[in-house]
């Protein structure tokens, strides 16, 4: 007879604890197959519990396939003899939690925007009215390529900032580049042979890599990437940031623009991705024009991400297709669902459409604006000029720093964690580390504090010699 107590089960109810109690006993094979279980009523009087209890327990093992029944004679245990008994491994899986980035006394290496800029009484605004006012449109499955009226309004930001005449039906919005990557190569094929810049930002890198496609490095020169390194690896797809390009802050100028763009034109299937980063915070002048303004034979595809501008928890990105592209994209991966919610775009739309974001961007600039001439102003301090000498470029939040000193770049890192400063250098964004920027460090200060940055420089001055 069937024997279970009942007592500290906690809140599981008694028939679920019944259910599992019996299934446990099956799984580990001390009910065997074909053995005759109590009836409902014998195993509710010698458990002290109700027959509906029992019953409930004994369909829940039914539905999942564990017993059967046969009528008149009454329950049995079902042939599992095909799932292996196994004993389980215990293991522990270690906790998930951000890379250990946080706890410094100054991140140097931080993306982060300025927590105080971002406009939360706006945001918040519009997102009351897009409960009210788009209830019935939150309900309703958004088209893969995201919603129309998000779609429209970067069209319109596009046609009046970046100089871009797109059509809605070109944009497809996800959630993040990282996605977008993703169906790029989808769409594109695998079979192509994707090149990314060196040094360049390591993570489109790795997404190629974990997408199994085929990719290869192309060398940069103080223009951007070199033309010949791109034929030299048998290149199909150029992936490049021409207006401002991270880690170096090269602006790539037109006349290699032009060079990339009779390389593309050189074969049908050849393509730019165009990965216009930073270029809402160009400091001084006109904002550079992008590759897809001046190409006339539609080979550039536009990504850009509203994870700069307004902060990197609101994932939105989209990519601007050729309208050939765009069609082929509706004929082959309609299927997928858009990964943004409705709700974000409804109101990242209004937030556009209205001016909000336009205004954003100004206030922006100038507060970034006036945190680089302070962070600049820190190293032209007399205790830090010796720190090292300072590469700009009048657009993206973060400039190179040559750093003075006799020591590796590993040794330089090493030494400023120990005092709770961490640093990105240069050479870490290269394929195959070099000496060519031996000593240089990115410095991102989009979210630095000015004092944190003055402890950095000096722990980093001794490290110059003397």
């Amino acid at each position: 007879m069937l024997t279970y107590s009942f007592e500290n089960i906690g809140k599981e109810s008694i028939y679920e604890y019944l259910y599992k109690c019996i299934k446990k006993d099956i799984i580990e094979g001390r009910l065997v197959k074909g053995e005759h279980l109590p009836s409902k009523r014998t195993l509710a009087v010698n458990l002290g519990i109700s027959t509906i209890t029992v019953e409930n327990s004994y369909g829940q093992l039914m539905s999942e396939g564990y017993i059967y029944s046969v009528p008149k004679k009454g329950y049995y245990v079902s042939d599992i003899s095909g799932v292996a008994r196994i004993k389980p491994v215990k293991y522990e899986v270690p906790e998930i939690t951000a890379k250990k980035k946080t706890g410094y006394k100054s991140d140097l290496s931080s993306n982060r925007t300025d927590p105080g800029s971002f406009p939360f009484a706006t945001w918040a605004k519009l997102m009351r009215r897009v409960i009210t006012d788009r209830q019935d449109d939150l309900m309703k499955i958004s088209p893969g390529e995201g919603t129309w009226e998000l779609r429209k309004a970067i069209a319109m930001h596009l046609a009046s900032f970046r100089d871009m005449q797109v059509t809605p039906g070109q944009i497809i919005i996800g959630a993040g580049t990282e996605y977008m990557y993703s169906l790029l190569i989808q769409l594109l094929g695998r079979d192509k042979v994707y090149c990314v810049e060196d040094p360049g930002y390591s993570k489109i890198a790795r997404i190629y890599a974990s997408n199994n496609v085929k990719f290869c490095y192309a060398g940069m020169d103080n223009e951007g990437m070199k033309p010949e390194a791109v034929r030299e690896c048998m290149a199909d797809i150029v992936h490049i940031s021409p207006t401002h390009h991270y880690p170096t802050g090269i602006t790539m100028p037109v006349s290699r623009r032009f060079e990339l763009l009779a390389w593309a034109n050189e074969k049908p299937d050849r393509y730019i991705i165009e990965d216009d980063y930073d270029s809402e915070f160009r400091m001084t002048g006109k904002t550079i024009p992008t590759m897809k303004s001046i190409d006339i034979s539609e080979k550039v595809i536009y990504m850009n991400t509203f994870s700069r501008t307004l902060t990197p928890t609101i994932r939105i990105s989209y990519m601007v297709l050729p309208p050939h592209l765009a069609a082929t994209y509706q004929e082959k991966l309609d299927f997928y669902a858009c990964t943004v919610s409705n709700f974000e775009q409804y109101a990242l739309a209004a937030f556009i459409e209205e001016g909000y974001f336009e205004k954003h961007l100004n206030r922006m600039r100038l507060y970034y604006t006036k945190q680089r001439e302070a962070v600049l102003s820190v190293l032209k301090e007399e205790p830090f000029k010796c720190v090292g000498r300072v590469r700009e470029a009048d657009s993206g939040l973060h400039f190179i720093l040559e750093l003075n000193t006799l020591l590796s770049d590993n040794e330089v890192k090493r030494k400023l964690e120990a005092e709770g400063i961490h640093i990105n250098a240069l050479s870490e964004y290269y394929h195959n580390n070099t000496d060519e920027y031996s000593h240089s460090f990115v410095i991102s200060y989009s979210d630095m504090k000015i004092e944190n940055f003055r402890i950095a420089c000096s722990k980093m001055s001794e490290l110059t010699p003397l």
